[in-house]
């Protein structure tokens, strides 16, 4: 999949399996706690999404387990899928980055982090 069309979802996804391998669930509970609620993940967007980054080498299955008389299947971050989001995560940053840039350039108010001086710049 080309950089410039991974979706914040497939972001966010990818991001939810740096520190450990994730089942189904853990990966919808671990991206809505990074993105404070906003990105809520349903099942069958998860699981297309978790076949196409499987078919890409971005993910591996790690192991499956029954788990309260359940089947999951664990899934890892490989380290092509880390390249990967590494290359996105710099590029999102630049180009928040050149937003906040100019939007405070034209005395737009940022919100939130963004507008103070720790902020993005």
């Amino acid at each position: 999949m080309n950089t410039s069309t991974r979706t914040e979802q497939v972001f966010l996804i990818l991001t939810a399996l740096v520190d450990r391998p994730r089942h189904g669930y853990g990966i919808v509970q671990e991206v809505a706690r990074l993105s404070d609620g906003q990105m809520k993940l349903k099942v069958g967007t998860l699981y297309g999404a978790l076949d196409r980054l499987t078919g890409e080498g971005l993910l591996a299955p790690d192991r499956d387990e029954i788990e309260g008389g359940r089947l999951r299947r664990y899934y890892r971050l490989t380290e092509q899928g880390a390249a990967a989001l590494a290359e996105d995560a710099e590029r999102l940053a630049s180009h928040a980055a050149l937003a906040t840039r100019r939007l405070r350039e034209r005395g737009i108010p940022l919100p939130g982090k963004l507008g103070t001086a720790g902020g993005a710049a």
